[in-house]
């Protein structure tokens, strides 16, 4: 015991010795000097001067080898422009519900997280997200300025902005997108398809040319067919069952998955899934496959100059088949929330300023390492990709409007989307947002219901006429009429 006393006495001395040496000289050999968002330091912190380092959760695919090369050029960029640097964190597709409720629930610390309208009022009510409306002009005021008031009211709950909105399309316009290979194959007439029937003979054309393992529409769990409910407005409460049909006047709030047209058009997907049309493994699948024949996205027009990059495919055709509509939803389609237990919200304001006002950080997010994943064309104004395999989603971090277009795009791509915006329909119940803050356990318990046949109904792979009425009677013993009659409450009040 003695001997092993006298060591430990020792081995205390040379770890003192050890740490003032440290001290002296700095404290190691690393040179950053970078403050993480716990507001723990590896040599300093940000009163000291030293620059922040902020974490930003956002979505996105595999993250490639030369990620932190590119993360790199954006940091020295920004430590030199506004003093702070960013560490951007990746969930993939399949996994981004499940890990942001994790951050959440669990108060993982973050700066930064991207979210949207599926997801935002629900972390509001949790006091997940910083209070911004005064900070916003105070700290960020070209920030506030460039985005239009209508776009900011869009983004706030119960008031109040707790998030920056990312200012692109924010209306809402479907398009179908096809590979052109098999629109000339197949004869294909674009001109006349509007509607989810008129896919059938197209699909079906293609499924019979192309072989039994073929599949002309391949779907994820996570999107199934994207844009099915678009004809409702959720009221910002990312429950897809229920919503306000965007042209009733009357806005009845409705069980939309028994409407008439809802339940058409979930019946021709489960005929299709049967058929072979959709790929098999649908409701499991949690990543898109590449090279797709057909897809629905919500896009705008020169949107094929990407695709065709990310996906490999030669040339698709675009066809808009929905809206451009507004709804107080499309504006939070895509917002950047900061934590409220941020120790750098001035900081992560003005990185998102940033973000939103200079080509060049915009460009760099967007795209990658300059003469890596891309080069410039004409400056900041026009790049050409030349690989598929950056991650990041552009419509998640800031607006379009100071992002370089992709050769092959139009040149007026940007002002063609600001024209979408100003001609969309508004919904009947645009600039309201549902206040669930006493709708909490209910909110909670029916998502989980509609999480759990979710994937089933909007891939096919289930008869919606046999799981629509177990969805109905199970959200309804979650609290579904408490939420329905709120909701129809509040909308009375909010449009008297």
């Amino acid at each position: 015991m003695k001997k092993r006393g006298k060591f430990f006495s020792m081995f205390c001395t040379v770890m003192l010795l050890m740490s003032v040496l440290a001290a002296c000289s700095g404290g190691g050999s690393g040179t950053s000097g970078t403050t993480d968002s716990s507001g723990q330091t590896d040599s300093g912190s940000a009163d000291s001067g030293e620059v922040p380092t902020l974490v930003w959760w956002t979505i996105g695919g595999q993250v490639p080898s030369n990620f932190d090369k590119a993360l790199a050029a954006m940091n020295e960029y920004t430590a030199e422009k506004i003093g702070v640097k960013i560490d951007i964190r990746v969930a993939s597709w399949a996994d981004w519900d499940t890990k942001i409720n994790t951050i959440v629930n669990t108060g993982e610390p973050f700066d930064i997280m991207f979210t949207n309208s599926g997801k935002y009022n629900q972390q509001v009510s949790m006091g997940a997200f910083a209070d911004l409306t005064d900070l916003v002009q105070s700290e960020s005021p070209e920030l506030y300025k460039f985005i239009p008031e209508t776009v900011w009211d869009g983004a706030k709950i119960g008031g109040k902005i707790y998030s920056v909105p990312t200012y692109k399309d924010s209306s809402l316009t479907q398009y179908w997108i096809f590979d052109d290979t098999y629109v000339q194959k197949y004869g294909i007439d674009l001109n006349n398809i509007k509607t989810l029937s008129d896919l059938d003979k197209p699909f079906r054309d293609m499924k019979a040319g192309e072989g039994k393992s073929y599949y002309p529409l391949s779907l994820t769990q996570g999107d199934g067919f994207p844009g099915l409910f678009n004809g409702y407005d959720d009221l910002t409460l990312g429950l897809q069952p229920i919503g306000v049909k965007v042209d009733d006047q009357s806005r009845k709030v409705v069980f939309t998955l028994n409407q008439p047209d809802i339940m058409e058009n979930l019946t021709l997907l489960h005929q299709w899934y049967q058929d072979g049309i959709v790929n098999p493994d649908a409701p499991t699948r949690g990543e898109a496959e590449k090279a797709r024949p057909f897809f629905s996205a919500q896009a705008f027009p020169g949107a094929e100059a990407n695709y065709q990059i990310n996906e490999g495919v030669e040339k698709y055709d675009m066809v808009q088949v929905f809206g451009p509509l507004y709804t107080t939803s499309t504006i939070q389609g895509s917002l950047n929330a900061i934590s409220a237990n941020s120790k750098y919200k001035n900081e992560a304001l003005k990185y998102l300023e940033l973000v939103n006002t200079d080509p060049k950080l915009r460009n760099m997010l967007a795209f990658g390492e300059l003469g890596v994943d891309y080069n410039s064309v004409d400056g900041e104004k026009v790049i050409e990709r030349v690989s598929d395999t950056w991650p990041l989603a552009a419509y998640t971090q800031g607006t379009f409007f100071n992002l370089a277009v992709t050769k092959g795009a139009p040149e007026d791509q940007w002002e063609q989307v600001r024209k979408l915006n100003e001609e969309a329909t508004p919904s009947s119940t645009l600039g309201f947002a549902l206040d669930i803050s006493n709708l909490t356990t209910e909110v909670a318990n029916t998502k989980a219901v509609w999480d759990k046949y979710k994937a089933e109904l909007i891939t096919g792979a289930s008869d919606p006429a046999v799981i629509v009425p177990k969805v109905e009677a199970e959200m309804k013993a979650a609290g579904m009429d408490t939420i329905v009659q709120a909701a129809q409450e509040q909308i009375e009040a909010y449009f008297k």
